[in-house]
């Protein structure tokens, strides 16, 4: 496809509209409303989100994870530690997450920052994934360079025999994070690139302001 038929790619967005007087006050609850909707109108993986992290001089790197839970502390997620992610948040705990459901002509930015979950809440979600996953977690050193694919095959399948009939521990080196919210941004498609963008700013520890952005 040369550039000309890529510029040519045009979608006017009529599903819906979004006004102030419609959201909730809160936008966490403004989220569940959104994310309900998602699922009930069987968007593929519609926890499917974004995360872009970044060094500490400003380099960006994005890539796309799995919501985990989400509640008025924020969206919870997990990984390896040790990755790049892991390692990039540990020294610029600022992200952002974007989920976007197109079947819904919908977009939510959010922008925060990043902790680490309690080790108990860690441990809980570890033990409650597929045998296969967590033996999944303790194979990768997600993130560095390796030889070649078997060389995962491999430990899989030591890690296999080792944990037969045993409960596998969850590593050190993996666990949840929640991104914390300062700000969040609710897109709905509109005809003519007039969507509707309202965004919620936290005023304080607990208060959100709201405001319309020109699309």
């Amino acid at each position: 496809m040369n550039e000309q038929d890529i510029q040519n790619l045009r979608q006017d967005y009529s599903a819906a509209s979004l006004n102030e007087d419609d959201v909730h006050e809160n936008p966490m609850r403004q989220f569940d409303k959104w994310f309900n909707e998602a699922i009930n109108a069987k968007v593929y993986e519609p926890n499917a989100m974004t995360l872009a992290t970044a060094t500490t001089d400003g380099r960006p790197s994005a890539r796309i994870v799995l919501l985990k839970g989400f509640s008025d502390d924020g969206f919870k997620f997990y990984t390896n530690y040790l990755s790049r992610k892991g390692k990039e948040i540990a020294k610029n705990p600022m992200g952002a997450l974007i989920f976007f459901w197109g079947d819904m002509e919908r977009q939510v930015r959010i922008e925060g920052t990043i902790e680490k979950l309690d080790k108990s809440y860690s441990e809980k979600y570890f033990h409650s994934r597929p045998k296969a996953s967590q033996l999944g977690a303790i194979a990768s050193p997600q993130s560095q360079e390796i030889e070649g694919r078997e060389l995962l095959e491999k430990r899989m399948a030591e890690l296999e025999a080792e944990y037969a009939d045993k409960d596998v521990p969850k590593p050190s080196s993996w666990g949840g994070y929640i991104l914390k919210p300062r700000l969040i941004e609710f897109w709905q498609g509109r005809r003519s690139r007039l969507h509707d963008r309202i965004v919620y700013k936290k005023t304080d520890n607990k208060n959100w302001k709201i405001v319309r952005l020109a699309p």
